[in-house]
This record gives structure tokens, C-alpha cells and sequence, in this order.
């Protein structure tokens, strides 16, 4: 290298032939200088759960993933502990016959997510379980809160999402997580499970949730598919906004938010990166099922190493500054991390 060319200050022409390459010469300098990691421990597993006995279902948009009874689902969910997933999300696939346009099944103390979350209390009393607080899972319309004259009503969708966060932290949901995007909502939420005795219990705010294409096979695993009347776009964030999803983690950490996810994961890492920085807060993403199956996709066709880009995916989140990733990919992925006997994801 000639002249006087410098690089952060230092004049590299003054020496022989600078060399970055050293440093990732070996395996093991690779892993003494890399500057994120990615662990167990960031891990967080969505689940499906559906009524009846004795089932675990693939869902057909999202290889490897399923919807299982309750039934199967302590069995289902024991590798996960084994390995040392910290926390599980659970999702409900609410039949038919359960959803109505108040979304009433969401107070249910009895609901899927309820009974599943004494369950896995009772078998595993130190996983964490997170739990989705919205009402498209329990709407025959298929939107977030309840519809006054073609529009969701924002402060009626937050009192009933009040009365949801509550049994759920009754039945033993360690972290409500509301992913509604209604406004002020994580305040109310805050005030009640406080005033019920509840004060320990975190929110995980769905602060920064995009109406996104992404979102297409998770449709199909609640069983929600054909069920949504229009768009959510007059409540989910424009994908063309990122100064707009700094204002909406201010106004959410001031209500009382303890940690922060952003929705979908991999368009939006830039807003992941932008939270981090100016927040400094936990803050998490959410590798969407549309993410997942194009990977699970391309990886069935031979285009890609699965395995692979699942790991590259995964510590992507990690570099854009998140504490952890919620991703279909978790038990795979512990698989991986964990070595040994335990070691191949379901790409083989």
C-alpha cells in the first residue's frame, strides 16, 4: 500500500502490508474477535395450540411447525426446556365456534392460552411464558380490537384487552405482551395488573408492529385465514415509517413498557438498531412466519443451506442490537448451539 492513506487516524502507509485477514485465519481467532454472539439464551419459541386430544398438527405454510392439544403440549415443549429456551409465546388457535365480534373468548379464564399456561407452570414452574394479549385470535372478523361502525374502536378494544392481560396473568403468564397497537393501551394494562397484585408480571410491547405481508402463514396457524374484513393499516404501522416507531417506544416505555419487540424482524432491523441505540432498553424482534417459510422454502428446494441461513438469520438480529429473537427457528437453532447429540435441525 502507498501514499499517505489513513484509516481512523492511523497513517497505514507507514507500515508493511496491513492484514485483516490474520484475525480470521483460524476458527478459534474468529471466535476470540467476534464482536456478537448468538446463545440459547436469546431464544424465545412461539406455540400453537389448538382444542381437542391426542394432535400435533403441521401447519401446511410453516414446515416444522405446528399446532399441538394440550394434551401433547408439555411433551411438545420438554426438548425446548432441556436445552434451555428461556421462554416460550403462546398463540391460540380459537375454533370457530369460540370467536365472536366482541372478541369475548380473550376473557375467558378458561381460554386456550389460560389452561395452557397453568400447565406449563405446573410441569415446568421456571419457564418463562409470554403471552399474546390481542383480539384477532378470538374476532370472527379477524382485527385486533372490536369494530364500531367499520373502524376499531380504540378505547373499547383497550378494556377489553385489560380484562385479557389480567386472566392471563391469573393463569400464570409470566410476561403480557400486548401486540394490538392500540393507543394508550400499555398504560391501562399497567394500572390494572398493578391494582390486581400483579406488579411483578413485565410487558413486552409490541411497540413498533408494521402491517406487513409477512404476517401471511401465522394467519393460517391461528386458523384466521379468510376470516379478516379489510386491513390493519389504520392501527399497524406504514412500512415506509422509522421516526414514527421511535415516537410510538417513547410513548410505550412512558406507560410503563419493560422491554420492547419490533415486528416483523428481518425488513426491519434497521428500526431494531434505531430502538437500541436511542432507548437503550431491552429490546426484541419477532422473525414473522413469512420470514421463516421463505427460509424453510428455499432451504426444501436446495437453493439455500438451510441450517445455515437459519444461524446467519439468527445472529443478524443479534448484530442490529436485540437481547433476544422470537423465531420458529428456536428449538432448531438450541439444537445447533447445545453440540453434540443434540445438534441437527430439522433441515436434514
Amino acid at each position: 500500500m502507498g501514499g499517505a492513506d489513513r484509516v481512523d487516524g492511523i497513517s497505514v502507509g507507514a507500515y508493511p502490508t496491513v492484514r485483516m485477514r490474520r484475525n480470521r485465519r483460524h476458527a478459534w481467532t474468529r471466535r476470540l474477535v467476534a464482536e456478537n454472539t448468538l446463545g440459547i439464551d436469546d431464544l424465545i419459541w412461539p406455540i400453537f395450540l389448538m382444542e381437542g386430544e391426542g394432535q400435533s398438527v403441521e401447519i401446511a405454510a410453516m414446515p416444522g411447525a405446528r399446532r399441538v392439544t394440550l394434551d401433547k403440549l408439555a411433551a411438545y415443549v420438554e426438548p425446548a426446556v432441556r436445552l434451555g429456551i428461556p421462554a416460550l409465546a403462546l398463540f391460540p388457535a380459537t375454533p370457530a365456534g369460540k370467536k365472536d365480534a366482541e372478541g369475548s373468548e380473550s376473557a375467558n379464564p378458561k381460554n386456550l392460552i389460560c389452561r395452557a399456561a397453568r400447565l406449563l407452570k405446573q410441569e415446568f414452574p421456571d419457564l418463562g411464558l409470554i403471552g399474546d394479549v390481542a383480539l384477532d385470535p378470538y374476532t370472527d372478523h379477524g382485527h385486533d380490537g372490536v369494530l364500531r361502525g367499520g373502524d376499531v374502536a380504540n378505547d373499547e378494544t383497550i378494556t377489553a384487552l385489560v380484562r385479557q392481560a389480567l386472566v392471563q396473568a391469573d393463569a400464570g403468564i409470566d410476561i403480557i405482551a400486548p401486540s394490538d397497537m392500540m393507543d394508550g393501551r400499555v398504560g391501562a394494562i399497567r394500572a390494572a395488573l398493578d391494582a390486581a397484585g400483579h406488579s411483578a408480571i413485565c410487558i413486552m410491547s409490541y411497540a413498533a408492529k408494521y402491517a406487513s405481508v409477512f404476517y401471511g402463514p401465522f394467519r393460517e396457524a391461528v386458523g384466521s385465514v379468510g376470516t379478516l374484513h379489510g386491513n390493519k393499516k389504520t392501527y399497524q404501522m406504514d412500512p415506509a415509517n422509522t421516526d414514527e416507531a421511535l415516537r410510538e417506544v417513547a410513548l410505550d416505555l412512558a406507560e410503563g413498557a419493560d422491554m420492547i419487540m419490533v415486528k416483523p424482524g428481518m425488513p426491519y432491523l434497521d428500526i431494531v438498531r434505531r430502538v437500541h441505540e436511542r432507548f437503550g432498553v431491552p429490546t426484541f424482534a419477532y422473525q414473522v412466519s413469512g420470514e421463516y417459510a421463505m427460509i424453510k422454502a428455499a432451504a426444501g428446494h436446495g437453493w439455500l443451506d438451510g441450517e445455515r441461513a437459519m444461524m446467519e438469520s439468527l445472529l443478524g438480529f443479534k448484530r442490529a442490537g436485540c437481547a433476544g429473537i422470537m423465531t420458529y427457528f428456536a428449538l432448531d437453532a438450541a439444537r445447533l448451539l447445545h453440540g453434540g447429540e443434540e445438534a441437527g435441525a430439522s433441515f436434514s
